[in-house]
């Protein structure tokens, strides 16, 4: 069974298979992480990008990693541009992107917090569906190695870590129980 894993740093900087980016459904690489992203990886990910064109919001979509040290980006569309996420839409784009994800062999990924900062959703509740969605992803199919959400500041990661923490308390607890 693969393993989820938290690292504080810049996800351009991934060796991974592929980096999942907090895409908008225009696939517009803007601000944030798909700015980091595009000034990275160099113009021919947005060139990609354009050539596939929009995507539902919920979707994913996969191009090349450009200058970057992954094969692949994977865009999942969180929101709509100027607009925000939803719990809904992250969950919804992040289980697309895992499935793209296995679709084309890969085994590592890197993670951002989809939907957090610009997206509008709280970090907190950003952490639970992510980690919700890499868990059924991790349980349901054996060829993903590694879920590794990097978190971009102390503040991030901290919430992410807490999170996780919790919900592997939880799972121990439960475990217990059936004893």
């Amino acid at each position: 069974m693969g393993r989820i894993t938290l690292v504080e740093g810049d996800i351009t900087e991934q060796e991974v298979d592929a980096i999942v980016n907090a895409a908008n459904s225009a696939l517009v690489l803007g601000a944030g992480v798909a700015g980091a992203i595009r000034a990275r990886g160099g113009p021919s990910i947005q060139a990609e990008c354009d050539a596939h064109g929009p995507i539902a919001v919920g979707e994913a979509a996969i191009t090349g990693a450009g200058d970057l040290p992954a094969r692949h980006v994977i865009h999942a569309a969180g929101m709509a541009p100027g607009g925000e996420a939803s719990e809904e839409s992250v969950r919804a784009c992040l289980r697309h992107s895992l499935v793209l994800a296995r679709e084309h062999g890969c085994r590592t990924l890197a993670v951002p917090a989809i939907g957090a900062g610009i997206g509008g959703l709280s970090l907190q509740r950003c952490a639970e569906v992510s980690f919700e969605e890499a868990r059924a992803a991790l349980d349901a199919d054996d060829s993903l190695e590694e879920i590794r959400f990097v978190l971009f500041g102390e503040p991030a990661y901290r919430v992410f870590e807490m999170t996780h923490d919790a919900a592997r308390v939880q799972a121990q607890m439960e475990r217990m129980k059936r004893r």
